[in-house]
């Protein structure tokens, strides 16, 4: 890993109507638009949605991170992540992001350790830890 601080650059232009072309350096071109719910045509990425995405992003790679250092045996590893956005105080934002996990492993796994390596990933997650939704993890271990 590169000495702290990390620095993102996100580029972003807008024209009256259309997508939203995201990119940074030496990655593809991503383009998002409205949710449907902002009355957008639902077909790209959102901010919300991206935002969302983030965050099970960063739970399953800290997961994969931590399970690779713990030379923990797994196979796959599946999360859902839904972000609930509400207003509070007249303010939009984030309220909650709810995130089940399944994990698969080979016969033999140690479960309940699988179990806390997931746990761990979620603490870790530093996506998840700059936002202040509350969180909640659901994990499911599945041997074979």
């Amino acid at each position: 890993m590169h000495p702290f601080p990390h620095h993102y650059t996100v580029n972003a232009s807008i024209r009256p109507d259309g997508d939203v072309p995201l990119s940074t350096e030496g990655v593809r071109i991503i383009e998002s638009s409205a949710p449907k719910e902002f009355d957008g045509p639902g077909n790209q990425w959102s901010p919300e949605g991206l935002l969302t995405a983030s965050v099970a992003d960063c739970f399953v790679l800290s997961f994969r991170a931590i399970a690779t250092g713990s030379k923990f045996s797994w196979q796959r590893l599946e999360a859902r992540t839904q972000g609930t956005l509400d207003r509070v105080e007249g303010k939009m934002r984030f309220t909650r992001f709810e995130t089940q996990a399944k994990l698969h492993v080979p016969p033999g796994a140690d479960i309940e350790r699988g179990k806390k390596l997931l746990e761990k990933a979620e603490l870790t997650c530093l996506v998840a830890n700059s936002l202040n939704g509350e969180r909640h993890l659901t994990v499911e271990v599945v041997v074979g």
